[in-house]
């Protein structure tokens, strides 16, 4: 689930946004007033949104968001005038006060939907393997290629078969398949 951390100079301000958020099926991680602690529930997250003010008791909008984590997205609440001198294209998401519910728990939404596709789309990235990785998978196809007279690609096929059969990753297969035929 991604994680939304409020960060507001005032902490009634901070709670009535969370409650907001929350009445409208958003979960918070936390809430704070300064930027010290909004870094810190981030260290507790894997990705999420900070949603913010233009200036906290300890940094401003643009501090914060040089020490954000880079799967953590921003959302600074501001007055139309600080946005248009200080905001545009700076690649943070704003929003002008005095704010809109639906507005907000748009965006929020919307900011949402977006970290969680760009999730789905890292753990469908292959993942790279090391060189010893390589190489042992590369070994182990050589000696069913040799010892089974297999090609490469049925030694491949094999090999993959294996490892979704017995439920272990490529590496661990040829692991087993070098121990079995003890090489």
């Amino acid at each position: 689930m991604t994680g939304v951390v409020v960060a507001l100079p005032k902490i009634d301000d901070a709670k009535n946004i969370k409650n907001l958020l929350v009445r409208n099926g958003i979960s918070v991680a936390g809430i704070c007033t300064t930027g010290a602690q909004a870094i810190a529930f981030t260290d507790t997250l894997n990705d999420g949104i900070v949603l913010c003010g233009y200036k906290l008791a300890d940094m401003m909008y643009s501090q914060l968001h040089e020490y954000l984590p880079e799967s953590f997205e921003m959302l600074v609440m501001a007055s139309r005038h600080v946005i248009s001198e200080n905001l545009e294209g700076s690649g943070i998401m704003c929003l002008s006060m005095p704010l809109k519910v639906h507005e907000l728990v748009d965006t929020v939404t919307l900011m949402t939907r977006n970290i969680e596709v760009r999730r789905r789309r890292q753990r469908a990235r292959p993942r790279e393997r090391s060189e010893e990785e390589q190489k042992l998978i590369r070994r182990a196809k050589e000696v069913l290629m040799s010892r089974n007279h297999m090609t490469e690609e049925e030694a491949h096929k094999y090999m993959q078969k294996c490892s979704m059969d017995s439920g272990t990753n490529i590496v661990e297969t040829a692991q087993m398949v070098l121990a079995m035929m003890k090489v």
